[in-house]
């Protein structure tokens, strides 16, 4: 009984894991690169708030850049960057996973690039409306807007950019037939839903207090 057991145990080693599937998934688990993608998407929101929130509470980039605005610009620039590298780190991620062809269908492909024309519209669109120290966390370097902004694409929706690069990564994931795509993209939409418990709250106590502020100079 005991050497029939350990036989079992000698076949069960036998097993190569790295072949095993998710049922219904067409997902390579053991890709390095769907990982790093993954990586870089739940890194970037994490590096910029984290960033942001230090500058606001030590003022570290502009006393070392001479100006808030200066601090702002080069947090930009790095937000930028990271953006470029985690797209490529995406886009290879797709490259490199296995097509599902139950998504080889030209109303998916349509529905793939009208996901990211959409997309990219309330990305641009919230970019010129807000301007570059409004989209890259100017209010945490004291750099606050006059009002709140209820302009296109704002009076639609909260939040327009990160859904509209969510739209961007799903677009792309249904261009490519990945099932790996659609799961970054789901992971993608988690890590802004995150940044977004976490960035919404705090913003508003920036600009709470501003008002407060003002209130008091006007009492004064």
């Amino acid at each position: 009984m005991l050497y029939e057991r350990l036989q079992c145990c000698d076949e069960l080693s036998l097993l190569d894991l790295s072949k095993m599937e998710v049922p219904g998934l067409r997902i390579n688990f053991t890709d390095p690169n769907l990982w790093v993608a993954a990586l870089c998407i739940g890194f970037n929101p994490l590096f910029w708030n984290v960033v942001a929130r230090w500058e606001y509470r030590t003022h570290k980039l502009s006393r070392l850049f001479g100006s808030p605005y200066i601090g702002c610009y080069v947090l930009a620039v790095m937000i930028f960057f990271l953006g470029i590298y985690r797209d490529g780190r995406y886009r290879l991620a797709l490259q490199s996973q296995p097509k599902s062809p139950e998504l080889f269908s030209n109303w998916i492909l349509w529905s793939g690039y009208v996901s990211i024309l959409v997309g990219s519209m309330l990305v641009l669109t919230s970019f010129f409306t807000l301007g570059v120290t409004g989209t890259f966390l100017g209010d945490y370097f004291g750099i606050l807007l006059d009002e709140k902004v209820t302009s296109f694409p704002f009076n639609i929706m909260d939040n327009p950019m990160y859904w509209g690069s969510t739209m961007n990564f799903f677009g792309v994931a249904l261009i490519q037939a990945s099932h790996a795509g659609l799961l970054l993209t789901l992971w993608v939409a988690v890590s802004y839903k995150i940044v977004i418990m976490f960035e919404g709250p705090f913003t508003e106590a920036i600009y709470s207090k501003k008002t407060k502020l003002k209130s008091n100079n006007h009492a004064d």
